[in-house]
């Protein structure tokens, strides 16, 4: 039982991710000192070649938090609910039984829905410092009107000065 909440456990499953990159970075760092770098532009070469770690890290976690038995079943049994959900609907004479029908139908489908939205990760949507995202914003903002002249003034600036 104790082997099931170990298993559970969300840090713990992020420690043993961590981990296991770590080893990689580790060896391909070793790879690199081993052609002829220095530690600390082997140790560089090898977070670049990589990528993110953390963003690695949340996505790993996210695959194996969909892949755990208990939401496998939990969804397989929402399944199970809708249609026979449907089955009652489709073969239920009296009316309370059909309206029985209705309601595992809908506890089926918004539980289903349900764990689909809760899958969903708000900041796979937002904007990204990688140079590689689609969806990166700029940082530095660049105006395609120059306010200010060679003397930094500014227009109202300008009017002011020339009296």
């Amino acid at each position: 039982m104790k082997d099931l909440f170990h298993r559970l456990d969300p840090e713990q499953t992020r420690r043993e991710i961590n981990e296991e990159l770590r080893l990689h970075v580790d060896l391909l760092t070793e790879e690199h000192v081993q052609r002829s770098m220095s530690f600390e532009e082997a140790r560089e070469a090898a977070f670049t070649r990589f990528g993110n770690i953390e963003q690695i890290t949340d996505e790993c976690a996210q695959i194996k938090r969909r892949q755990h038995p208990v939401v496998r079943a939990l969804k397989l049994f929402l399944v199970l609910v809708f249609l026979s959900g449907v089955v009652i609907r489709i073969f239920a004479t009296d009316y309370q039984v059909t309206h029985v029908g209705g309601v595992l139908m809908a506890v089926g489908l918004l539980g289903r829905l349900w764990l689909y939205v809760r899958g969903l990760v708000p900041s796979s949507f937002m904007s990204k410092s990688e140079e590689s995202s689609p969806l990166r914003l700029r940082d530095e903002v660049q105006s395609l009107i120059t306010v200010y002249d060679q003397k930094k003034h500014t227009p109202v600036e300008r009017v002011i000065f020339r009296k």
